[in-house]
């Protein structure tokens, strides 16, 4: 069993599923030829290197060379694990999951801890939305009013009310549940062993994932505190501020009933639900956090475009500078959306609308743009040497923009701006450091393939073998001897499939493999040789007999090493047999170098 699941059932739901389908709801895919093709979701590139075989419902990446089925591609978009995959997949599917024992006791007890604690999240929810709506909650009611939130959003996000620090401990151990189970949900602490509401008295805001699943808390304070204004229930085993917006499941929805042309990322709840009522609905928050690759990859899969819609004073447009870095280098277009100082979107919505909003998004500028104009801020213009600074620092800033057509026109722009000439501001460009930016987290490289000759002839053959090659059905698979352990598996699996005159199935091999071993990445090696035309013409067949001719001698060899060592051996009989052998093994490689493989 995969994951607790039985294996029958896994390869039953990956047969009724269509790999192109699924692909085609988290991106873009073009069709050429008899394949699909996208930029790759894993790593940043301009020219579509991702694959998705229609035919053998796999996707390979020939740039950062990742690989797997359909399972595999949801548990990396959705950020989840097998288990849930299937589940998401069955679901879309409409197959039962099939009540099976699970494959050993830790998998057992994780997936019931797991589910306890989600258990545990929505029965809170649920609890403090009750107190919401028990006429008990007039501070909490009151604040809701003074936002100007109306009940349908107060309904579609869920808001709650908890109304002290003891009722919801003592609610949780009526049901049942287990005090341990309680405080690693996040949404009770203890201390000196008394438990307590971890939000006690707060406004409540529940943290919803893209499976509508309720993972964590946040909670604002209604009156003045020594402790923050907003804070959020602690990281958990369902909970990581790091790979969580708040929204992504209306944004998930959004996205089931139409095109996203771009995502607006704010900075709070509150600012979510302004714009959501505003009519906004495309948008997001990072909860306060700075923005994380898990969050850029996890927003990419909704739109190419990100509009950042930050606080409008120094403080808020300064920050998360690197996050929006972070943003570009997977890839996704930024966009900065400016507003009018000292507000936020949700001071925007309220004081000047919908329509409002709309015209601050519609003048928001690229993310080089506002670099250039964050950077203006604290230089004194009229002061010669403050504007020799400035022009230094932007210079920095225009050598690292795309295009030339772009540097020009920044170069003209800072032209006008400070009265120097286009000339003297090039040369100096041309002079200018490339920017000192933070270490940014960078995709995965193209790994080298720093394999031997004999390996990568093991490789090209097992390839050859798994994809059909047609010039393959003239030669015998089980005379072809593999060394390494992963081809060896791969051509078990093809002769057991032959014999029971079965289908060879591609997304079947992968899960045979831990994702991230050493294992599945040879299997990726070994995909990484199909182009779409099943390792088919003239130059394959070519290199096919080279390297089966290859494999066959270094077999070869490494008999006549045994057998040159046997007849050393001081038993004359031993010696004679040895001899024998040997001039048998020395005759068939002369026959395979002089050209005959078969």
């Amino acid at each position: 069993m995969a994951g607790g699941i039985d294996n029958e059932f896994v390869r039953t739901l990956i047969d009724k599923t269509d790999i192109v389908e699924v692909a085609g709801s988290y991106m873009h895919l073009e069709k050429k030829g008899g394949t699909y093709w996208a930029c790759c979701p894993f790593h940043h590139e301009k020219t579509a290197s991702f694959h998705v075989d229609e035919g053998r419902q796999f996707y390979h990446c020939f740039g950062c060379g990742v690989s797997g089925n359909v399972i595999t591609l949801v548990k990396e978009m959705e950020n989840c694990d097998f288990v849930d995959a299937v589940k998401l997949l069955a679901d879309r599917a409409k197959l039962p999951i099939p009540q099976t024992a699970y494959d050993n006791e830790r998998t057992v007890a994780l997936k019931k801890k797991r589910d306890t604690i989600l258990k545990i999240l929505n029965d809170c929810a649920h609890f403090y939305l009750d107190n919401l709506n028990s006429g008990k909650a007039d501070a909490h009611i009151e604040y809701i009013l003074s936002r100007k939130i109306p009940s349908n959003i107060v309904r579609a996000f869920g808001l709650g009310a908890s109304l002290n620090y003891t009722d919801l401990p003592k609610y949780l151990l009526a049901k049942g549940y287990d005090k341990q189970d309680m405080i690693d949900s996040g949404a009770i602490n203890e201390a000196e062993g008394r438990l307590t509401d971890s939000q006690g008295g707060r406004l409540i805001f529940p943290i919803i994932n893209a499976f509508d699943q309720v993972i964590a808390f946040g909670g604002r304070a209604l009156k003045k505190t020594d402790f923050a204004k907003y804070k959020n229930t602690r990281e958990t085993m369902v909970f990581n501020k790091s790979k969580t917006l708040y929204n992504i499941n209306g944004l998930k929805k959004l996205k089931r009933g139409q095109a996203i042309n771009g995502v607006i990322m704010v900075e709070g709840y509150m600012d979510t639900i302004s714009l959501y009522q505003g009519g906004f609905k495309n948008v997001v928050a990072s909860m306060g956090t700075s923005l994380t690759q898990d969050q850029a990859r996890l927003i990419k899969r909704y739109s190419n475009t990100v509009y950042i819609s930050y606080d409008g004073d120094g403080a808020g447009q300064k920050a998360n500078m690197r996050g929006l870095e972070i943003l570009k280098s997977e890839g996704i277009e930024v966009k900065v959306v400016p507003l009018p100082e000292g507000l936020d979107p949700d001071d925007v919505i309220k004081t000047y609308g919908s329509d409002g909003y709309k015209q601050c998004l519609d003048n928001a500028m690229p993310l080089i743009d506002y670099k250039m104009s964050v950077n203006k801020r604290g230089y004194d213009m009229d002061k010669p040497e403050e504007k020799v600074k400035y022009v230094s620092s932007a210079l920095r800033i225009i050598k690292s923009a795309e295009s030339a057509a772009e540097r020009e026109m920044l170069l003209k722009n800072l032209r006008d701006e400070t009265g120097i000439s286009f000339e003297a501001l090039n040369r100096d460009l041309q002079a200018a450091p490339a920017p000192q930016e933070e270490k940014e987290e960078k995709p995965p490289e193209v790994k080298k393939d720093t394999s031997d000759a004999h390996q990568k002839a093991s490789r090209f053959v097992i390839a050859a073998f798994l994809f059909g090659a047609p010039y393959t059905a003239d030669y015998n698979l089980e005379e072809v001897v593999f060394d390494n352990e992963v081809h060896s598996l791969i051509a078990g699996y093809i002769r057991s499939k032959r014999l029971f005159d079965e289908k060879i199935s591609i997304p079947e091999l992968f899960e045979f493999f831990e994702d991230g071993s050493a294992e599945r990445e040879e299997l990726n090696n070994v995909i990484d040789l199909d182009d779409g035309n099943n390792m088919d013409g003239e130059v394959n067949l070519k290199s096919f007999t080279d390297c089966l001719k290859k494999l066959k001698i270094d077999d070869i060899n490494g008999k006549i090493e045994q057998f040159t060592r046997l007849a050393k051996s001081e038993n004359e009989e031993e010696r004679k047999q040895a001899k024998l052998a040997l001039q048998q093994l020395i005759n068939q490689r002369q026959k395979l170098k002089s050209g005959d493989v078969q």
